[in-house]
């Protein structure tokens, strides 16, 4: 049996995996100063410190842009919603990490009680533990998108074989347990590498990041992480912004209650309040390669 990143496209995928990967220019840009040093190097008497020194700053900048989460040096990066969605006064509201028995559940059940739906970016290796869960999730009519297969924390290391098995499976994973292929996922603490962006070409996959996020995986007061959601009374909350927060690794108070749960209602009164709606990722963003 092949592994799962080798398993053949769904066919809406076939014609899309032909069309080459387009080089982002931060790449070409790169590539293009290698083959200057290199040949700096090699023609000019006394060049090579410098073409040394250019070589390693490039790699540095490379680094430095796979550690800014919300970047777009390395290829596509969606961190806000399109201009439709927008014009429509919506926001998404997207959930890492889960499915948690515990925090899921009562965030399915704020969820309901605000009419709203949000996107769930799932650990597929946990939504296979808690698959019932994980399919109640879709029967209320919520989205889940791939947040990678294990969540590995040197995942930003990785090659492409790497990159392409541990996304591959998850894809393959999450598509068995909820009837839906993932098209968007959000790379693990938000880092990535050069290497990233064309396995999620050839497997139709947005990259997606935020425009805002509640830190609410270290900061236990729902005061402050709801602040950096919404602002005072709302402000900062806008149509096509995309949130963050956390239903897996949830931060708890003192009285082991997860800060989120405390979060998420005045969020969503604040986004009432703002004239916004809620809306999925899934019905947001058309497929990656659409025409």
């Amino acid at each position: 049996m092949p592994a799962p990143a080798e398993r053949p496209a769904a066919p809406e995928l076939a014609a899309a995996q032909a069309r080459p990967w387009p080089w982002p220019p931060a790449l070409r840009a790169s590539v293009g100063l290698h083959a200057a040093a290199g040949a700096a190097a090699l023609l000019v008497p006394g060049a090579a410190p410098w073409a040394l020194g250019a070589v390693v700053a490039n790699h540095l900048g490379l680094t430095a842009a796979g550690l800014w989460p919300r970047s777009t040096l390395l290829g596509p990066n969606v961190t806000r919603l399109p201009a439709a969605a927008k014009a429509r006064r919506e926001f998404a509201l997207t959930l890492d990490d889960g499915p948690d028995p515990e925090v899921t559940s009562a965030v399915l059940d704020l969820l309901d009680e605000a009419g709203v739906k949000a996107t769930f970016f799932v650990i597929a290796q946990r939504a296979q533990q808690h698959a019932a869960l994980l399919r109640e999730t879709v029967r209320r009519g919520h989205d889940v998108q791939n947040h990678s297969h294990r969540h590995r924390h040197d995942f930003s290391m990785s090659g492409p074989r790497a990159l392409a098995a541990e996304i591959g499976a998850a894809q393959d994973r999450l598509a068995d347990l909820t009837g839906q292929r993932p098209h968007c996922f959000r790379a693990p603490a938000g880092l990535r590498n050069p290497l990233l962006d064309p396995v999620l070409h050839r497997l139709g996959l947005h990259l997606v990041s935020w425009t805002r996020r509640g830190f609410d995986t270290r900061d236990a007061d729902p005061t402050r992480v709801l602040a950096r959601l919404a602002g005072p009374q709302g402000a900062a909350l806008a149509a096509g912004d995309i949130l963050l927060l956390h239903d897996g690794h949830a931060r708890r108070s003192a009285s082991g209650r997860p800060v989120l749960l405390d979060v998420l209602p005045p969020l969503l009164a604040a986004a009432r309040a703002a004239g916004l709606q809620a809306t999925t990722l899934r019905a947001a963003l058309p497929p990656r390669h659409a025409a």
